[in-house]
């Protein structure tokens, strides 16, 4: 039975290197965490998604791991965690860690042993040829043309679709699977709630190709047993970038289970179109091409990560429309499919559309990931390479450092954010005091959004609403409904509800009243239309007879 408390999750992803540095030597670590999680519970978070920690280079943000169970020592030690881990559950916070499965760093000492010697037990844990080849796609075409690199101690190739320093595993050999399942099994009886699996489809690619005769989603049922055998109700959230017609496959609904989250790229990249024409038809579509998730999960909604905003499941001219709209500058394009920017300064900083793209997540179903530093709307620095420009320490405070540490900025593994969103203008401590900013209109949306059980329950039904700016979705739960409305554009709108919803209201029999609004709006009256301003959002109640919807 798969565990059930992640359907009403608000989910907080961090960088405990880019968060909080509570020892002053520069770098963020577990112990900073710790101490801001009660930042997080104010919020309204009830999930903290914790990004790498482990012994790394830190050549590509952690991913590049070098010992999955062990914590680098400039971000703590496994006290730390257990530390982080006790406070969290005092404060009902949850707890996801990464698994990265499907490479290493070439530092890892399964690497290094791998290719020192061919009759080493670890060879066989890498894919490794004589002769190049081209079986893979390169994820990062724009600075890594080639999947296969010459090592010179080894005297053969070896495959990496990533960065050339973090080698492919063999996934279809089973002692790397027994690693795997030994690394879950460690974190799980630490206490951790489950794992965000990266890169999901590359290791299902490599179990179709070791065994032609299945489609590689035998690796994901594999590895969700060895999750559930520990803990029945730990969750696994996929990074699963495909079409839409391939999401079951990785939610199990075949042979067994598989994730119990996808994250949710499709809506994400129609999200963006939607908010670049300034209507609600890209993501009405999307959602209505999407196929309902089984029960016992769901998708992960989210606006930015840790990533570049990848466009791979828009057209190319849809793909155009949205970089022309938000990454006008070839500097700020990454990859040939998507942008290297932070929600801020995409939206030219107007706070009332950042907030309506807030409010737009949190209105698709599943539980929506908040991106450290996007509730204040901080801002990305393009001086920095490739995805690092979205990877900067948090601004607390409106010092020179941000309150991110006490340390001379240059032991810190980022700079911090100068300019039009840097720490003077942008930070919490100042935010948190100012009534209508950024973070008070988040945490809003965010306390707002846990109230709205349905959200977590169903399926929403996109609503026609008269307004092609208007994105309307209604949630019913038995006798229980909501209608969410976000208005794109930043010319006014009024929307009308449907006809049966009229007919209802003029005969008395129900109302709709606002749970959550971006100003204040006069009552929807019997003729059912339902102003709002420009990037405005309106939360409704469906209510019977004279009864009253719960604000917030």
């Amino acid at each position: 039975m798969r565990s059930s408390w992640f359907r009403d999750a608000v989910i907080y992803q961090l960088d405990p290197r880019l968060f909080h540095d509570a020892d002053d030597d520069g770098w963020g670590d577990l112990r900073g965490a710790t101490e801001r999680l009660h930042y997080l519970r104010g919020l309204g978070a009830t999930c903290v998604w914790l990004l790498p920690f482990y012994v790394s280079p830190f050549r590509d943000g952690g991913y590049d791991v070098a010992d999955h169970l062990a914590v680098d020592p400039r971000l703590g030690d496994l006290a730390d965690v257990a530390r982080l881990l006790e406070k969290a559950d005092d404060l009902g916070l949850h707890v996801l860690v990464e698994l990265v499965s499907q490479h290493t760093s070439d530092q890892h000492r399964w690497f290094q042993e791998a290719r020192s010697d061919r009759r080493s037990p670890y060879r066989d844990y890498y894919l490794w040829s004589d002769e190049p080849k081209d079986d893979i796609e390169p994820m990062f075409p724009d600075v890594e043309p080639r999947t296969w690199t010459w090592d010179e101690e080894a005297q053969q190739f070896y495959r990496h679709a990533f960065y050339a320093h973090e080698p492919d595993l063999a996934l279809d050999n089973p002692r790397v699977r027994a690693e795997l399942h030994r690394i879950v099994s460690f974190w799980l009886r630490l206490g951790v709630s489950g794992f965000r699996v990266d890169a999901v489809p590359l290791m299902v690619e490599r179990a179709r190709a070791a065994r032609p005769d299945t489609d590689g989603q035998w690796l994901v049922q594999d590895l969700r047993s060895a999750v559930s055998a520990q803990s029945a109700g730990a969750v696994l959230l996929g990074e699963v970038d495909v079409e839409p017609d391939g999401y079951a496959d990785y939610f199990g609904t075949g042979d067994g289970p598989g994730m119990t989250m996808l994250l949710d790229f499709w809506s994400n990249n129609h999200l963006f179109l939607a908010l670049a024409r300034g209507q609600a038809e890209p993501l009405v579509r999307a959602l209505r091409a999407q196929p309902a998730p089984p029960p016992g999960a769901s998708y992960a909604q989210w606006l930015r990560n840790n990533d570049e905003l990848d466009l791979e499941r828009l057209s190319k001219d849809e793909r155009q429309e949205v970089l022309d709209a938000f990454a006008p500058a070839e500097s700020m394009r990454l990859y040939g499919r998507g942008l290297r920017r932070r929600l801020a300064p995409m939206l030219d900083g107007d706070l009332r559309r950042i907030a309506l793209a807030h409010a737009v997540m949190f209105s698709l179903p599943g539980p929506p990931v908040l991106r450290y530093g996007d509730e204040i709307g901080m801002g990305d620095d393009l001086g920095l390479p490739e995805r690092e420009a979205v990877r900067t320490p948090m601004q607390w405070a409106s010092t020179p450092s941000g309150g991110f540490s006490q340390a001379a900025p240059d032991r810190f593994p980022a700079p911090v954010i100068t300019g039009e969103y840097g720490p003077e203008r942008v930070s919490v401590d100042d935010q948190m005091v100012h009534e209508g900013s950024l973070l008070q209109r988040v945490g809003g949306l965010v306390r707002a959004r846990l109230g709205l059980s349905e959200l977590g329950r169903t399926r929403p039904e996109p609503q026609d609403v008269g307004a092609a700016s208007v994105l309307a979705l209604r949630y019913q739960e038995d006798e229980s409904a909501v209608l969410l409305l976000a208005n794109l554009a930043g010319e006014d709108a009024v929307a009308t509800l449907p006809s049966d919803d009229i007919t209802e209201l003029r005969a008395g029999r129900v109302r709709f009243v606002d749970v959550h609004v971006d100003q204040d709006y006069p009552a929807v009256e019997a003729d059912g239309r339902v102003p709002l301003a420009g990037y405005g959002y309106r939360w409704l109640r469906r209510t019977t007879g004279g009864g009253s919807g719960a604000g917030t």
